[in-house]
């Protein structure tokens, strides 16, 4: 199947289509992870978006049944450069093409990756059209300015009912924004008793589940969309230890009344590295978002900051020692990927 891509300054490119058919409009952005499609495919965060892989072979190890972030992906759409159809891989029990065609996901191969990343990274991250090689180019364009692209993407990938995990631990509340499963899996792993709750659940029915602490999980859009959660939180704060992980980061930061900005084209890969300002210590870290903590606006809040990125200075951590709230931009769950910074659900379980 012949497909284009259209973004919204006439720029156009064309490939071989694999999975859904459908065409759309998704926000296009990169990332730069030479593994880990699976979960790039399955993270809630991507909805909407479609992704432009770095790494030139995807495909070629399949899909893993315990490898999933999500049950029901919601990834706009894959763009690659080359696509592999037959896995090699003991653990593989289905190959891409058919869990994107099964989810209505878009793929995109044969492209040149390497000038699309390039484009992203020089004009920002916007607005791209994929759709069959024959759509006449203004017709794309015109359809790239009437379409606006939604602001509901959290409540379309949240848990709508709360589901218990039993561990002989600490009870921790997550309050899901779109959260990774291996999220979950670290807190369990760790021996905590987890109780996932919706995105807009209000603080005292949070409270009279008497959670020993409340993590505030990553997820997809703009975190000024969720004004909802950003008010349970600050009704939480001072009540109990609170921890949020990329979105749930910027949520804590609202909440204590600091704003956010969105970035040029994001963060998206493994290879990020972060400095912890208290220590020295540098982390290599995984990331996946759009915006980010405005520095100044901290100032007047309570936060400290406690980790930036060394590529752009931007925030990347947060701390209020009297309130028991800490946040990190960046993914201690990360898998596949490094793990320099899991030691932080071990902080975030001692501070309980």
């Amino acid at each position: 199947m012949e497909r284009k891509l259209i973004l919204e300054d006439g720029t156009v490119l064309t490939g071989q289509g694999f999975g859904s058919s459908e065409g759309k409009v998704l926000e296009i952005v990169f990332n730069t992870s030479m593994v880990g499609y699976q979960e790039i495919l399955s993270d809630p965060s991507y909805t909407d978006q479609a992704v432009v892989m770095t790494y030139p072979l995807i495909g070629n190890y399949g899909m893993a049944e315990a490898d999933y972030e999500t049950r029901i992906p919601t990834i706009g759409a894959l763009i690659v450069r080359e696509y592999n159809d037959m896995p090699s891989n003991y653990r593989s029990s289905q190959n891409l093409r058919s869990v994107m065609e099964q989810y209505g996901i878009c793929g995109i191969e044969g492209v040149d990756t390497r000038r699309l990343t390039r484009h992203i990274r020089d004009h920002g991250s916007g607005k791209v059209l994929l759709t069959d090689a024959a759509t006449p180019i203004e017709e794309g364009l015109q359809r790239l300015r009437r379409t606006e692209l939604p602001h509901t993407a959290v409540s379309r990938v949240s848990r709508i009912d709360v589901e218990e995990i039993p561990g002989k631990g600490p009870h921790i509340v997550l309050i899901d924004c779109g959260a990774k499963e291996n999220i979950v899996r670290s807190l369990v792993r760790r021996g905590a008793r987890v109780t996932i709750v919706p995105w807009k659940m209000p603080s005292d029915r949070i409270l009279a589940r008497r959670p020993d602490g409340v993590l505030i999980s990553n997820g997809p859009g703009d975190p000024i969309d969720v004004p909802e959660t950003i008010q349970t939180v600050k009704e939480l704060i001072g009540k109990a230890p609170l921890f949020g992980i990329c979105l749930g980061h910027q949520i804590l930061s609202l909440a204590y009344g600091a704003s956010t900005y969105k970035l040029k084209f994001g963060h998206r890969g493994g290879n990020h590295p972060v400095k912890d300002l208290r220590t020295g210590r540098i982390e290599i870290t995984s990331q996946n978002h759009s915006y980010a903590v405005d520095a100044e606006s901290l100032r007047r809040t309570p936060l400290q900051i406690t980790h930036i990125n060394l590529l752009d200075q931007t925030v990347e951590g947060v701390s209020c020692e009297k309130d028991r709230a800490f946040s990190v931009q960046y993914h201690p769950e990360s898998a596949p990927g490094p793990e320099d910074s899991g030691y932080l659900f071990d902080r975030f379980l001692e501070r309980l």
